[in-house]
């Protein structure tokens, strides 16, 4: 039965948090701020945070920087998985993946239907890796966020989950999951 499995040992991810808006700062990126509350209130560690445009360019050269960085886990986006004009993260993102993880887009769109209906259509969440590092792009609202955070990421993060975590997959904590 998958689940938690808490005789084993809580492995904290270094995790970054991206918001993608050409409207957001600090003050009121309220999905940003969700994220970073639920990945510390899990035992993870907030690797860096940054709100970057809803630019290609700009939205590649911090998530490269982050790749970069072996302190840096994984990535998680929020912002610019829609369909205006302006969100362009998978165009961003997608072209530097190593690696696309299409369950993911899967499992998110069947957790979100449950709260926003077939409204889940109008996100294109996708998820990577790129090099060794994973990169999950959420939508930008505080919804989707809490879904994609308390549905599906918060378990598969959590070096506890069985049959078999993510975490076991990030190359400092290979040894986890043979």
């Amino acid at each position: 039965m998958p689940g938690i499995d808490e005789s084993l040992t809580f492995y904290p991810l270094r995790i970054a948090v991206l918001t993608v808006s050409d409207t957001r700062d600090e003050e009121t990126d309220k999905s940003g701020r969700l994220l970073v509350d639920r990945l510390t209130a899990a035992g993870h560690q907030l690797a860096g945070k940054a709100i970057v445009r809803d630019d290609v360019e700009a939205i590649q050269a911090q998530v490269r920087t982050w790749v970069a960085d072996e302190s840096v886990d994984l990535v998680i986006s929020t912002g610019g998985t829609g369909f205006t004009p302006r969100d362009v993260t998978p165009e961003a993102v997608r072209p530097l993946f190593r690696r696309e993880m299409d369950g993911f887009s899967v499992v998110f769109h069947q957790a979100s239907l449950g709260t926003v209906g077939v409204s889940t259509l109008q996100s294109r969440a996708c998820a990577g890796q790129i090099d060794d590092t994973f990169i999950f792009c959420l939508p930008g609202s505080t919804g989707a966020c809490r879904d994609g955070w308390d549905l599906v990421l918060s378990l598969e993060l959590d070096s506890r989950y069985r049959p078999c975590s993510l975490a076991g997959q990030v190359p400092r904590l290979r040894h986890l999951c043979a």
